[in-house]
């Protein structure tokens, strides 16, 4: 008995043909895929932003949890939009290499290819989203500005930890939802899943590019603590802590733990 017949790796494997096989006939469709994930996060970002903010000036501390369950939204987005999100292929990737499915080197150049086309549709989208009425005139202190500034002020070595729980935490979701039929109940899930990460503000590479994206344009590119280093390292630190988490602790974790001998197999 061998990983084949594994209910979980048989969808993870399929997932990861899925996407090998649309770079390989239509590139141009898996860019446009890759760019809508940052759509969806930035439309998921602003709407969080923006109510966690009217929230904390009534109730101090209040705002954080009303923005972590907003947030979270955009992942169901992804998910049911087929949007092709950086941070999970990085565990579907790595997981296609080990059981060989597709060859390191290609592995490595669909991740960096929806990587950057993430970043490009986050760019995009915060700029445009920045237009809005709603995001006319902020207040200094307003809570898309202090929550990117904790960000870019955090340590190195805090960053890095806190990427590779980031990205446990979001491919937990999605394995999750592969693992079930009702769809009230994925989208439930994947809600209290990314809470986790959203409240506890742990760095996603990904989300950061629409969040950072958003608030350099809402704040006119005035943003005391985004400068080019504090975005290049905490972005470089925060795609690598990421990588272990998805890729390594979840993607080879569970493609190790269901290429057994063993009846016990997800």
């Amino acid at each position: 008995m061998d990983s084949e017949n594994s209910t979980l790796m048989q969808k993870i494997d399929y997932s990861t043909r899925k996407k090998i096989d649309l770079v390989n006939n239509s590139v141009v469709r898996y860019i446009f895929r890759a760019m809508l994930a940052c759509l969806f996060l930035t439309l998921g970002t602003a709407v969080a932003v923006m109510i966690g903010d009217k929230v904390d000036h009534f109730a101090h501390g209040l705002g954080k949890i009303v923005y972590a369950f907003m947030f979270s939204w955009s992942l169901v987005m992804i998910i049911y939009m087929n949007a092709e999100l950086g941070t999970s292929n990085m565990m579907y990737m790595t997981t296609g290499v080990y059981q060989k499915i597709i060859k390191p080197g290609k592995a490595l150049g669909i991740l960096l290819l929806c990587v950057f086309c993430n970043l490009i549709g986050g760019i995009l989208a915060g700029y445009l989203m920045s237009l809005t009425s709603a995001f006319h005139a902020l207040p200094a202190d307003h809570f898309l500005f202090t929550a990117v500034t904790g960000k870019l002020e955090k340590e190195p070595l805090q960053i890095f930890i806190e990427a590779i729980f980031a990205n446990i935490v979001v491919n937990t979701a999605v394995i999750c939802t592969m693992r079930m039929k009702d769809d009230a109940g994925k989208v439930i899930a994947m809600i209290f899943i990314i809470f986790i990460f959203a409240f506890l503000g742990f760095e996603h590479v990904i989300a950061n590019f629409s969040s950072f994206s958003l608030a350099f344009f809402a704040s006119g590119g005035h943003l005391d603590a985004m400068t080019w280093s504090s975005v290049t390292t905490n972005l470089s630190l925060a795609f690598i802590g990421n990588y272990i988490g998805g890729g390594l602790v979840i993607g080879l974790g569970y493609a190790w733990l269901n290429k057994t001998k063993s009846i016990y197999k997800d």
